[in-house]
């Protein structure tokens, strides 16, 4: 991998990290709770929660699926909405 695809590369995650949080934060604030209200009764941290809804964290897919759950999402339903967030077709290898 050249430094070319390599910036590419952190481009597309950083997209995709935004995209995440701007869902999470979306579905937090429909469910009308703060941050740390939500991540004391999900069990998320709130330094984590904060850095994942300002697109900072690459989270581990527990986290994520504790999210949908707690949204009152399936894991897909919640990867769906993500994904729509994203350019149509979005890959990191294209």
């Amino acid at each position: 991998m050249n430094d070319e695809d390599t910036i590419l590369m952190e481009q597309k995650k950083k997209m995709l990290l935004i995209a995440l949080g701007k869902i999470t934060q979306a579905q937090r604030k429909a469910l009308n709770k703060g941050i740390n209200k939500f991540s004391f009764e999900y069990d998320i941290g709130n330094g984590l929660l904060s850095r994942l809804e300002n697109g900072n964290v690459d989270t581990k897919i527990t986290t994520l699926w504790k999210l949908a759950n707690a949204f009152g999402l399936k894991f897909s339903q919640f990867a769906q909405m993500i994904e729509k967030e994203l350019p149509e077709n979005f890959n990191f290898y294209d």
